[in-house]
């Protein structure tokens, strides 16, 4: 185990590294920073002097070691908007975003398991052929697009939950303030949710009814069928176990690019989170705050794929950690 985790920590440094450089090459593209700093009224000399202090005019190299530098301390740049640690600013937004993913989660989890499930078990009922259908136009809607629908029929049209912002929320501690410990906010939390779900629930409960197809073929199935097990016991304990294999793989990556989906969920809800302000920094070109957003989503996606390969390892015992990090 720990020879893996060493190897898992060796990977997260490269990847991290990777994902660094290729965020602070393309901040050179987005545009001049000076631009939302001082505006338009200033002289050339002013702006190439402004260029000079802020490191702007320093070769790439040079920039990107003075950044990396500071981002070993913990300081990835300071917001030309806020006028504050760009880490701070994202610290602030990330309760709301990881809060999104949880209720998102929750949802698929809730509905994929028993829908994948029976599908798998009665594939040819009507049913079945209902929720397989739906599936797929799940699958081909844009997430963006579900949301606004939702905005449309369950706030405009009949009032019965808020169509924008988190709503009453309870400090719990730092910067984490949540929409779980009142009503208001758990109203608030709902529509944007289920809008973020949408685009994975469908893929989920393709892939179980999958897996599950292929599990019930199997021999030990057959053979507790045989022995006359209650078959909810066969299905739900017996085959799901090994279902869920393939399934906590993918679903832990998909949970990691939900972060990245919620760009577009929280745009469409006024949701304060991570993604709603990237976008705002893209139009502010607040080239830190980018750059520093780009980091902390790929720290995100490192740390949930090590979490996953370790669930792994202790649902399928067989599985030999040291090898998987090979």
């Amino acid at each position: 185990m720990f020879a893996y985790l060493a190897k898992r920590v060796i990977q997260a440094i490269a990847v991290m590294f990777v994902i660094s450089l290729i965020a602070f090459a393309i901040q050179g593209n987005l545009g001049d920073p000076l631009r939302e700093l001082v505006g338009q009224s200033v002289s050339e000399e002013v702006r190439q002097q402004l260029r000079d202090e802020l490191g702007l005019n320093d070769s790439f190299v040079t920039q990107y070691l003075r950044f990396a530098g500071n981002a070993l301390q913990g300081d990835l740049g300071t917001s030309y908007f806020f006028k504050e640690p760009a880490l701070d600013v994202i610290l602030k937004k990330l309760p709301a975003t990881l809060e999104l993913v949880f209720g998102a989660t929750l949802i698929i989890i809730g509905f994929s398991v028993p829908l994948g499930v029976y599908t798998a078990i009665k594939p040819d009922s009507i049913l079945s052929r209902i929720i397989m259908g739906l599936s797929i136009v799940g699958i081909s809607i844009p997430v963006f697009l579900t949301a606004i629908l939702m905005i449309f029929v369950f706030s405009v049209e009949y009032g019965w939950f808020p169509s924008y912002g988190r709503g009453d929320t309870v400090h719990v501690w730092g910067y984490w303030q949540t929409n779980f410990a009142t009503a208001d906010g758990w109203m608030h939390i709902i529509l944007p949710s289920i809008a973020l779900a949408s685009i994975m629930l469908p893929l989920f409960v393709r892939l179980i009814r999958a897996e599950m197809m292929e599990v019930l073929q199997s021999e030990y199935v057959k053979y507790a069928k045989a022995k006359g097990i209650n078959p909810w016991r066969i299905y739900f304990v017996h085959a799901l176990k090994n279902t869920l294999l393939p399934v906590i793989t993918v679903g832990g990556v998909q949970i990691g690019t939900m972060v990245a989906y919620t760009i577009l969920t929280e745009t469409v809800f006024q949701w304060p989170g991570m993604g709603f302000m990237f976008l705002e920094a893209v139009n502010r070109v607040d080239t830190p705050l980018i750059v520093a957003y780009l980091i902390v989503v790929g720290f995100i996606f490192v740390v949930t794929n090590t979490i996953v390969d370790l669930i792994y390892g202790l649902v399928n015992p067989t599985v030999n950690i040291a090898r998987m990090g090979a």
